[in-house]
């Protein structure tokens, strides 16, 4: 009996020590304890993600090391956002980030290309997407592996084009 109390107090302590670390991760990414969104409403972003998403997570961090402020938010039913987004299916990934304007930036789009389209929105256009998960693309990071990819430019219309073609890692 005597063993059992500072095993019990010892894995209370390392289980407290796991929440806190989650608690703290969470917040660094802009959601509390609870997976409630944080940060301002006058966000540079709101982004919309599974609250279970490591890439996602990451994606998060790479925008806002480019200098942007983010929100985040766990919705239940993500797929249906994107619908009322105006995200089809063909360009659709793990997240959704919206800008205060109401620009939408679909999955692991470089932060720089995000910037550019900002600096001066194509008419028409509702944002861009890289579909899927490309291997390398920002957030998906695995060792030196990269996947050439495109960022393309969402229109209105449900149509896209190219916006740029991402050839290697250097040129994100």
């Amino acid at each position: 009996m005597t063993l059992f109390r500072p095993i019990f107090v010892l894995v209370l302590m390392l289980l407290l020590a796991g929440c806190q670390k989650g608690a703290e991760s969470a917040a660094s990414e802009g959601v509390d304890s609870d997976g409630l969104a944080t940060g301002s409403s006058s966000a540079d972003f709101q982004i919309y993600k599974s609250p279970t998403c490591g890439c996602c997570g990451e994606w998060v961090e790479h925008v806002q090391h480019a200098g942007f402020s983010t929100a985040v938010h766990h919705p239940d039913d993500l797929g249906a956002l994107k619908s009322e987004q105006g995200i089809a299916p063909q360009y659709q990934s793990c997240h959704t980030a919206v800008s205060p304007e109401g620009y939408v930036f679909e999955g692991h789009i470089p932060a720089r290309d995000i910037a550019q389209f900002l600096e001066s929105p194509p008419e028409g256009a509702i944002g861009l997407a890289v579909p899927g998960m490309p291997v390398g693309s920002p957030g998906m990071e695995v060792g030196d592996r990269f996947s050439p990819y495109d960022v393309l430019l969402l229109k209105e219309d449900g149509s896209s084009e190219l916006f740029r073609h991402v050839a290697s890692a250097s040129e994100q």
